[in-house]
């Protein structure tokens, strides 16, 4: 990546920050770690009101970010289309307490109306980082 790719995508990440002051993202606490055409990075640093009764995070929690990180992906392979969320698919792996996370979105299939993608959620900071969960989402492009 040269330069003014790099620069790009540094704007781009101020752009959406920027856009998702004040909602269910800012609330959750999530940030953005990296952008591409087809894949997104985001993290988040789990706190008490993340967790559920058992102290674990709460599986709304890894849908929400799940949901997210793939949404941003489509996004990015459709710049200037907006797009929704048809089918959320998630697979539970393994439970966290206070940790923080990783979560990256890959677009893996993209058609005129549909796009697919993958993404997993991860401990981060960690000599060993532990895949927590992944899915699949499929996203309607809104012409």
């Amino acid at each position: 990546m040269n330069r003014g790719d790099r620069q790009e995508a540094k704007d781009s990440l101020q752009r959406l920050a920027e856009a998702a002051r004040g909602t269910f993202w800012e609330y959750l606490g999530c940030r953005f770690v990296a952008r591409t055409a087809s894949r997104i990075e985001i993290a988040l640093d789990v706190q008490d009101h993340h967790l559920n009764l058992l102290g674990i995070l709460h599986g709304g929690v890894h849908a929400a970010l799940l949901d997210n990180a793939m949404g941003l992906a489509a996004m990015s392979a459709r710049p200037g289309y907006k797009v929704v969320t048809t089918n959320l698919n998630i697979h539970y792996l393994a439970p966290v307490g206070k940790s923080p996370l990783s979560v990256t979105a890959e677009v893996i299939h993209l058609s005129r109306k549909l796009i697919t993608v993958s993404g997993t959620v991860r401990t981060a900071g960690t000599e060993h980082d532990l895949l927590l969960a992944c899915g699949t989402g499929s996203f309607r492009i809104i012409e």
